[in-house]
């Protein structure tokens, strides 16, 4: 079913395209583009004809191929992405939405009613949000009460439940649009008028957090431009999302800083048998691309940070921290340490990851 809906997506997207360019497109066109068997482009055509997203603008007439338009102006989809991260009985969710009004929209409504939901970020478009599992009823409705709600979360083998209730226009948009967006798996609706219900299947992703820091020298780099090119080539291997890239001001008074002393966050959501490729291809690509041969990678799977973790991320701000102390706080919190001595701060960047951007990149915040 995944990969019915993700080709769904492509394939409409690339006939959209056509449309807008053209005014219509024909089989083979489709077909060349797509690079699939021609009557699986067709039977794609049809489908999508029969659904009402594709109209028959003119039919085959001699060797004339019969073209076809995408009828909808309006986007197949506002949500672009829904994916969600797994640790112990915790959930992350992430909603990537085309505008940053309807991601304050959701997270506002979610907000007031409560039920799993019970911490919520924005982040521009992404709309990041903590749940646990189980099951938390609300009351949905029309204003003063919320107009959507997370009722619950369930886990359902490799797989996240979220069980949806609204009503109005964020029932359209689990009706209608959600299906669509990358990461949904599944979604099942039962409508309990005036209310929507429905069930939301995400794949149980592993939370990777990455931090990098000393990859840039005198003479030029930056290491929040690897950072960000690491965040994309590791978002091309399959199973991989990615999150959000971060800045983290370390100690602006340590020796040998090439500039003001920042380290880089980023976070992506893989595919649990991932997790090896994620890391060697972020070792090969960090030592690969670095000016510095001091280059250095924290890796660590999870997203709560222990206090005694978020204590090292202090240190790293007010003293000076040796390798050994960084190498001991990494065994002890699991986190994976690779490259030379810029370790020290890329754990740093790690065990200050998800703090407010007002406090990391404020290196006098401590505690």
């Amino acid at each position: 079913m995944a990969g019915v809906l993700e080709h769904r997506r492509k394939y409409l997207r690339m006939l959209r395209q056509f449309t807008l360019e053209k005014g219509f497109f024909t089989v083979t066109e489709f077909q060349q583009a797509a690079k699939i068997p021609r009557s699986t482009a067709q039977d794609w055509v049809n489908r999508l004809v029969i659904e009402g997203c594709v109209i028959v603008r003119e039919g085959k007439r001699g060797r004339n191929a019969a073209t076809y338009a995408s009828i909808s102006a309006v986007p197949q989809s506002t949500c672009r992405r829904i994916f969600t991260t797994l640790e112990d009985n915790q959930i992350e969710i992430f909603h990537d939405c085309l505008s940053g009004a309807c991601a304050a929209y959701c997270g506002f409504h979610h907000l007031l009613a409560g039920g799993a939901i019970s911490k919520i970020e924005r982040d521009g478009t992404l709309l990041r949000e903590r749940a646990a599992i189980g099951v938390r009823e609300t009351n949905v409705g029309l204003p003063p009460l919320p107009a959507v709600a997370v009722n619950g979360i369930e886990c359902d083998g490799e797989f996240i439940v979220q069980h949806i209730r609204c009503i109005g226009g964020p029932a359209y948009s689990l009706s209608d649009m959600m299906a669509r967006a990358e990461g949904v798996c599944r979604i099942e609706i039962s409508r309990a008028s005036p209310t929507i219900e429905g069930k939301v299947w995400t794949r149980a992703l592993r939370h990777i957090t990455i931090g990098i820091d000393d990859t840039d020298s005198k003479d030029g780099g930056a290491t929040f431009a690897l950072a960000l090119a690491l965040l994309a080539h590791l978002s091309a291997i399959r199973g991989v999302l990615p999150i959000a890239h971060h800045v983290a001001m370390l100690n602006p008074s340590i020796y040998g800083k090439t500039a003001g002393n920042s380290a880089s966050i980023i976070e992506i959501g893989a595919e649990p048998d991932q997790y090896s490729r994620v890391v060697e291809r972020a070792i090969k690509f960090v030592a690969g691309e670095s000016l510095s041969p001091e280059w250095g990678l924290a890796i660590r799977a999870g997203f709560t940070i222990p206090d005694g973790l978020r204590e090292y991320g202090w240190l790293a701000r007010s003293t000076v921290v040796t390798r050994p102390v960084a190498e001991a706080v990494a065994e002890r919190f699991n986190a994976q340490l690779y490259g030379g001595n810029g370790v020290i701060g890329a754990l740093g960047a790690v065990a200050l990851s998800g703090l407010p951007n007002e406090i990391l990149l404020d290196p006098g915040k401590i505690r």
